[in-house]
Parts: C-alpha cells; sequence; structure tokens
C-alpha cells in the first residue's frame, strides 16, 4: 500500500523546485517595485502626451514641424482645430477642471453637487444609465475653451469633455474694468456683454480692480481659467439648470472678441490685451 500512494503522489525533481523558488523571487520582487503614495509616478506632460502623435490633418502638420507656434494665429486666422495634440504643443501650461453640472440623490431633491449627470433610459431589458460631463480649459490669459462629452461610463465621458474643451478653444478680449480704475492691467472686461440659453439670461458688466468675481460659483471657475480677476454679473431665469448657466456665459464670453469697436479704443485693447499674453 506504501508503494501504491508513492506512485500516486507526483514525484518533483531539483529543477522543478528550483523554477518554483525562481518564481517566488520574481513575485516579490514585482510586489517591491510596486510604487507608494509618497513615490507615485508625476503626472504626464503635455510634451510626452504627443510624441507618437501623427498628424492627419494639414493644420496639425504644420504645427509638428513648427510653422506655426501661437494659438492665436490659428484663432486670428478662423481656423478650426480637429487634433487635440495641437493645443498641447502651443499651450503646455493650459489648466483643465470640470464643472459640477450633476448631483448625487438626495432626500427631498438636496443631494449634493457631483461633477457627472447620470441619466438613464428604460428598457425591456433595464436600465441603461448614461454620464455626462463639462469640461473647462484656459491659459488664464485671455484663451478659454469649453466641451461636453458623455458616455456610458464617467472615465470616457470626462476624457470627451477635455476633449471637446481643446477643440472649442476661443480667445476674449479684456480691458481696464471701470473709468474708476487707472490701471492698464486687464483684470476684468471692457464693456458689458449678454447671453442666453433657454430661459437662462446672463450680463457680465466690468468692475473695478479688487472687487473679485461676483457670480455664481461655475461662473467664477470658467472666468478665471480666462484670466478674468474682477467682475459683476446679473441673472435671470432658471439658474439652477447649470448645463444652460454655462452655454449662455459661453455665449456673452464670445461676444468680446465680435462686438465692434471704436478703432482707437481697439487697438488700445489689443496693445494691453498682447502686453499681457506674453508678460509673466
Amino acid at each position: 500500500m506504501t508503494e501504491k500512494k508513492q506512485k500516486k503522489g507526483k514525484e518533483t525533481s531539483p529543477e522543478e523546485a528550483v523554477d518554483g523558488e525562481e518564481k517566488i523571487h520574481v513575485e516579490k520582487d514585482i510586489m517591491e517595485e510596486v510604487p507608494t503614495e509618497e513615490q507615485a509616478p508625476a503626472v504626464a506632460q503635455p510634451e510626452e502626451k504627443v510624441i507618437g502623435w501623427k498628424p492627419k490633418t494639414t493644420l496639425g502638420k504644420k504645427v509638428q514641424t513648427g510653422q506655426i507656434t501661437d494659438i492665436r494665429q490659428i484663432l486670428h486666422e478662423g481656423q478650426k482645430i480637429m487634433e487635440a495634440p495641437i493645443v498641447d504643443i502651443l499651450l503646455p501650461n493650459l489648466e483643465t477642471d470640470l464643472l459640477l453640472i450633476g448631483q448625487s440623490k438626495g432626500k427631498f431633491g438636496g443631494g449634493q453637487r457631483r461633477v457627472f449627470r447620470q441619466t438613464q433610459k428604460k428598457t425591456m431589458e433595464g436600465n441603461n444609465p448614461s454620464f455626462a460631463a463639462y469640461a473647462i480649459v484656459g491659459n488664464k490669459k485671455g484663451i478659454i475653451g469649453l466641451g461636453y462629452g458623455k458616455s456610458k461610463e464617467t472615465v470616457p465621458a470626462r476624457e470627451k469633455a477635455l476633449r471637446n474643451a481643446k477643440l472649442q478653444i476661443f480667445e476674449i478680449r479684456r480691458g481696464g474694468g471701470s473709468w474708476e480704475s487707472i490701471s492698464d492691467e486687464p483684470h476684468s472686461i471692457p464693456f458689458a456683454v449678454h447671453g442666453k440659453c433657454g430661459s437662462v439670461e446672463i450680463t457680465l458688466l466690468p468692475a473695478p480692480k479688487g472687487k473679485g468675481l461676483v457670480c455664481e460659483k461655475e461662473v467664477a471657475k470658467i472666468l478665471r481659467l480666462a484670466g478674468i480677476k474682477d467682475i459683476w454679473s446679473r441673472t435671470k431665469g432658471q439658474t439652477g439648470s447649470k448645463m444652460n448657466l454655462v452655454k449662455a456665459t459661453e455665449m456673452a464670453l464670445r461676444q468680446l472678441m465680435t462686438f465692434k469697436l471704436p478703432a482707437e479704443r481697439r487697438i488700445e485693447l489689443e496693445a494691453i490685451n498682447e502686453a499681457a499674453y506674453h508678460g509673466s
């Protein structure tokens, strides 16, 4: 009986034992190489993201070869940006943020504001949820972009929103803010602008230096990334609908460049914005 049991048992050769030890050591080495919270890798810079980028448009090829080095040249010529790496190359110091357009479930509708707006579709198989996000990008020197993204999961929705924000980037005109301010620093807007989406209406008014952003929190995020430090605002309608409020704000900011000004005033504002853009 003892011989039969020994035959049934699996015999291990010395080579297999060594292999098993090597596997254990390899697994230990892998576990030791996992970075801790203190040694976590740094976030990839825009230059690292576009290393393997192969442009498909004529505009992208010009940017990659160095024929275009300023994003404002593209915006002034009215060319359409169809590749997000173009913005990553020309604006390496671009800052991003997400707007709180959603709301978590709470008692009596009083849930906390959140980044993702969740909706769901009723089907015969069950509920199909989807998530939406609204992103903003800006360099705090008069260039801003807003983008909307939607997907069945949160991460793809956020990435779509950031990509669309870079593709829809535009420039705004800043000014001294008020006759009360004697500073030439463009810390506010040069004149009042108005925007409307649905029932929501917003009017942005120039304010003197030191006043701050007197507006709704999500609107303040947009203005801060655009480089505006002082402003007054007036709103009407159902401002609880954050999507309409954001779109109305974007419409108002776009009017800063389309509004016609006297030649002397326009040249003066262009000189101030040019000095602020190339300054610190």
